[in-house]
């Protein structure tokens, strides 16, 4: 009788050879998969930037008010848009530079060197040769009485009107200046005696070249000291744009659209942006920011230029500057408007921007002391 041969398992090692291969290639996969997610942009999430609208600013024109009110379709507000660009989270802490700090540290100008002031206006003595000297006496309080307001403004204020003559209610138009009366009247008592540098263009301070924008405070507070210099303070911005005659516009008391970047048609943004260097790596920041942007090359409107040499104070760009007496994170304050139909001139200050907001219209510029007489 025959007996039935059973049938041997194969070896147990070309399984694990198997396994082992399997392994190998999961791990392959992985690291595709994590090179894939690379090249599309899967990196470190940062916040919306924030250009929301204050309340709006009294119609008087007298010293700096702090608000700025929002473009006339209330659109400067970031919306929290998913199908934008949703995966904005934190910004880098204030001893960490972000993204645009690459772009901010290789703008920059050097301290010493830069931009010649052979037959441009100011003096660049006792500063480095890219900066301008301010030296003189500045009224910390001023009156300046507007004679004309634009036809939006008078509008909106008939809109807003009470029975008893007061004007209520928020609005979204920004209180725009025609003409002032001259000349400008001093309220201190004693005015300050001032002397320091002051960039002659928005950063990078590069004729020709176009301003810095979406960079926070922070961020520009860093780069300003990273080329041993420093951010203005409000007082400083002040007495560069306006001089010692308290001019309300660089150019004089007639607001005028063809000497500055101002007064441009306002474009309601729709998707929310990065911060600069990230947004040019992504197509749907990049395209919608290249949609906003109103901005003109520094110093290529050669009527924008404060009494002191400096170019572009009143609109372009709003300009960062540090609040004095002020505490994180209020410390942050924007000045000189920006190309859209608002202010644009030298005394106001808008407030209500932290320290970590950055926007498609906001930039900066340094200071430094003047070298002694």
């Amino acid at each position: 009788m025959s007996r039935r041969r059973r049938r041997v398992a194969p070896p147990a090692a070309p399984r694990r050879r198997r396994r082992a291969l399997c392994r190998r290639c999961a791990g392959g996969l992985v690291l595709l998969c994590g090179l894939a997610a690379a090249l599309l942009g899967c990196d470190r999430r940062e916040p919306a930037a924030t250009d929301a609208a204050a309340p709006a600013a009294p119609a008087s024109a007298g010293a700096a008010a702090d608000a700025e009110p929002a473009p006339p379709d209330g659109a400067a507000a970031e919306p929290q848009d998913a199908a934008a660009l949703s995966d904005a989270a934190e910004l880098p802490d204030a001893a960490t530079l972000s993204d645009a700090d690459a772009a901010l540290d290789g703008a920059a100008a050097s301290a010493d060197g830069g931009v010649s002031d052979a037959g441009l206006p100011g003096t660049s003595a006792g500063c480095p040769d890219d900066m301008v000297l301010v030296d003189g006496d500045y009224c910390p309080l001023v009156e300046q009485i507007c004679l004309k307001h634009h036809k939006e403004f008078e509008k909106d204020q008939a809109r807003r009107a009470s029975p008893y003559g007061d004007v209520e209610g928020s609005t979204t138009v920004s209180e725009r200046c025609l003409e002032y009366k001259q000349p400008t009247a001093c309220l201190s008592k004693k005015r300050a005696p001032m002397r320091y540098c002051v960039d002659r263009y928005e950063w990078p301070n590069r004729k020709g070249e176009l301003p810095a924008l979406l960079v926070s405070w922070r961020e520009a507070v860093k780069a300003c000291e990273g080329v041993g210099k420093r951010l203005c303070t409000e007082d400083e911005f002040n007495f560069a744009c306006e001089g010692e005659e308290m001019l309300p516009y660089t150019y004089g008391f007639v607001r005028d659209a063809t000497k500055c970047n101002i007064d441009r048609p306002f474009r309601q943004r729709e998707l929310t942006l990065y911060r600069y260097e990230r947004c040019m790596r992504h197509p749907k920041c990049k395209a919608e920011l290249e949609r906003l942007d109103q901005r003109v090359p520094a110093g290529s409107m050669p009527a924008c230029v404060s009494p002191f040499g400096a170019y572009d104070l009143n609109g372009n760009i709003n300009e960062w500057v540090v609040r004095p007496g002020r505490k994180s994170p209020d410390r942050s304050g924007l000045k000189g408007g920006w190309w859209g139909p608002m202010r644009g001139r030298c005394r106001p200050t808008v407030g209500f921007h932290k320290e970590e907001d950055y926007g498609y219209e906001q930039g900066f510029r340094c200071c430094k002391d003047a070298a002694p007489r």
